[in-house]
């Protein structure tokens, strides 16, 4: 069901008028095994730290011990980055990346956010960061001297990394802004949430599996707190304060990437030292920041940054004739910290939905379940309210030569597309827009402002998400975990048959033989399946060629029958030519047709090396994104990061796998050990209750 107007103005009038007390906040944690402890922080055999703390300040300083002793030299990395000073720690190469973050104001705009914070807030950033801290001065040479300069740690870095990461990273990233684009299209994920009466249990359930490069800014750390006034497990991106996608022992929620338009590039006509907008001369906002760069033998130089602002926003690229402008909402949203606080400490939807409305989060399709029964899905961020138009209309270069284009305002969260107990008993996201939800599609885009999001339309990899959820109607937790493995290439239960038929005429040639190897393949890409490298080749080849009716299926995707279109081949003959290609291409390469997918694709990280299952995230739901290793193999470097399965029972039950492991410490074995879990294709229990985690214990630290 939609959500009323009147119910969702009476959440924002409750979320903005209760703001809980501030805790207070604790003094550093030391170790002191003599002392009588004020918290415990046990962790596990796979490296995940379980927080035991008398109060959510407690719990949230040994979440920052945990991060740094998990990622102690990355969290600094991306901290010296959020401040816009990396090239003056190290180097030229990082240069391009601190005119990012001034250009944008990253660093003014932290400064600004921490002086609005609500005590509350302020609370979270300041034990954070004494965490963190407090784990640097004991163990100094735990960290790359290189890094050890960025400390110490600052509340505003936080607020920092958190902007570089969602509105200049997500919302506007620097490489598609380069490329004339308007958002980053690397990222994806998979979200599910089945209601009781889809589930054998009769029991909620939540898959969590977002899908990111495996490194930097977008790794994940998994942890739970446990305090009487914050109780959660989940994962966060390394250097976020609390735990973004997570469950309690009441609800859970996780997120997917959106085609949430969250920015604009706005084209200037030059003029002098400034722009001209509805025929009036504007002078640019004009700022110099001089930047330290360190050199190979140390020293530093500098060098001067010319900013130039506009009303639509700072100058990111230009040429003689006109320069682009990037326009981001969301940067008057300082809020984030208080909001996910709350979310972690809802006990039902409509507390959640208090939290979630309050819309500090820029974007992500947020998936939930509860322990009542309820799910729900809502396109939820900062969309702009644009003038006119469709979101096709503004995903390239906007004129910004009159105000008439330029948006002031962002939507409010009951005027976003959102679905609730549908009465399919199940939602699902995999990155496409949000009208199809469950299916029949529970809203109708026409209702809805054109610019609001694009409109309906599945990838084979969302149709094969509905289409398990579709075609079991009760469905067990084991069918649950397998699902979410599901290797099968929905693409190919398309338009394998066409192609085989229009291939075999080809005889003996390597349209011929290719025929034969998909004819005998059994649509999985799967390690040990023959067929799959061959396909997977001539499907790269079907989307990079020109169609002379613009598509190469013969019956276009129609939202009438969401799950059988598109359905063949517009030009059999010229697929079958695609096919001989990539046939010949492969022999060339690895002297057969039909190799096995798991040798050539491969898991690997640090001495560990597995072949894969699992592909590109177009087509299958267990996405892989792979680069080229050497001549003959490609290794996985992102895809499937932390996945969770959720089941709402009493008590709550979950297994959850984080493919790299639980820290990036050179050393660690937390780098690898849950590689080969994710190479057999399993998730591992998680273990929730103080009993497990104590007959499951590697190691215990207490704090006084």
């Amino acid at each position: 069901r939609a959500c009323s107007p009147f119910a969702a103005l009476a959440l924002l009038l409750t979320s903005a008028c209760s703001r809980p007390a501030p805790v207070p906040i604790p003094a550093p944690l030391l170790p002191d095994t003599l002392a009588a402890p004020r918290a415990e922080l046990l962790w596990d055999r796979w490296g995940i730290p379980h927080v035991y703390a008398p109060d959510a300040a407690t719990a949230i300083q040994a979440f920052g011990w945990a991060q740094m002793r998990s990622h102690g030299d990355l969290l600094l990395r991306l901290y010296g980055q959020a401040r816009g000073r990396a090239a003056e720690y190290w180097g030229e190469r990082y240069f391009d990346s601190d005119a990012w973050v001034w250009t944008n104001g990253i660093p003014a705009r932290s400064a600004e956010w921490l002086a609005q914070q609500y005590p509350q807030e302020q609370s979270v950033l300041d034990a954070f960061v004494a965490g963190i801290n407090a784990w640097a001065e004991l163990h100094p040479d735990s960290l790359a001297p290189d890094v050890r300069q960025v400390l110490p740690v600052r509340p505003a870095d936080v607020l920092a990394h958190l902007q570089r990461v969602l509105h200049f990273t997500f919302v506007a990233n620097p490489a598609a802004v380069a490329g004339i684009g308007r958002a980053w299209q690397g990222s994806g994920s998979n979200a599910w949430a089945i209601a009781p009466a889809r589930s054998a249990s009769r029991h909620a359930l939540l898959l969590a599996n977002p899908h990111l490069p495996w490194g930097d800014l977008f790794t994940w750390f998994e942890a739970q707190l446990d305090a009487p006034d914050l109780k959660a497990y989940g994962a966060t991106l390394v250097g976020f304060p609390l735990p973004a996608i997570a469950f309690n022992d009441s609800l859970g929620w996780t997120f997917t990437t959106s085609p949430l338009d969250g920015a604009d590039l706005y084209q200037l006509e030059l003029r002098g030292n400034g722009y001209v907008v509805d025929g009036r001369y504007e002078p640019f906002r004009e700022e110099q920041e001089r930047l330290s760069i360190r050199g190979e033998d140390g020293g530093l130089t500098g060098r001067t940054l010319r900013i130039r602002r506009s009303v639509h926003g700072p100058v990111v690229a230009d040429n003689p004739r006109y320069a682009l402008a990037l326009r981001v909402a969301g940067l008057d949203a300082p809020h984030l910290i208080g909001q996910q606080l709350d979310m972690l400490r809802a006990h039902d939807l409509r507390e959640f939905e208090t939290a979630l409305s309050r819309l500090q989060l820029p974007l992500f399709q947020v998936t939930y379940a509860d322990a009542r029964g309820h799910i729900m899905s809502v396109y939820q961020g900062r969309v702009p309210v644009r003038p006119a138009g469709d979101s096709l209309s503004w995903s390239g270069i906007v004129p910004g030569y009159t105000l008439a284009t330029l948006w002031t305002d962002t939507y409010q969260y009951w005027q976003l597309p959102r679905a609730v107990d549908p009465p399919t008993g199940w939602l699902q996201n995999a990155n496409e827009p949000p009208w199809t939800m469950t299916l029949p599609p529970p809203l109708d885009y026409r209702g809805y402002p054109a610019s609001l999001a694009p409109p309906p339309a599945l990838s084979f990899r969302a149709q094969h998400s509905a289409r398990m959820l579709a075609e079991d109607s009760l469905i067990t937790f084991d069918e649950f975990v397998a699902y979410k493995h599901s290797t099968r290439v929905e693409l190919a239960d398309h338009i394998l048959e066409d192609l085989v038929q229009a291939a075999r005429p080809w005889g003996g040639g390597e349209a011929g033989a290719a025929a034969a190897v998909l004819e005998r393949w059994d649509r999985q890409e799967r390690a040990g399946r023959r067929g799959a490298v061959l396909f997977q080749a001539f499907a790269d080849l079907l989307r990079g060629a020109s169609w002379p009716g613009g598509s190469p299926f013969d019956v276009p995707w129609t939202i009438r029958a969401p799950l059988a279109t598109p359905d063949g081949l517009s030009d059999p003959r010229a697929a079958a030519g695609l096919l001989e290609r990539a046939a010949a291409a492969l022999r060339a390469r690895f002297g057969a047709l039909d190799v096995a997918w798991g040798d050539v694709y491969r898991l690997r990280r640090d001495t560990l090396d597995f072949p894969a299952s699992g592909g590109p995230a177009a087509d299958v739901f267990r996405v892989f994104s792979f680069e080229a290793a050497d001549d003959t193999h490609y290794r996985a470097t992102g895809g499937d990061s932390w996945v969770a399965a959720v089941e709402f029972g009493a008590p709550v039950r979950a297994r959850a796998v984080l493919s790299y492991g639980n820290a990036s410490r050179p050393g660690s074995p937390h780098r690898t050990d849950q590689l080969p879990l994710v190479a057999a294709q399993q998730l591992r229990d998680v273990w929730l209750t103080r009993a497990e985690v104590e007959a499951n214990l590697r190691d215990r630290e207490r704090f006084r």
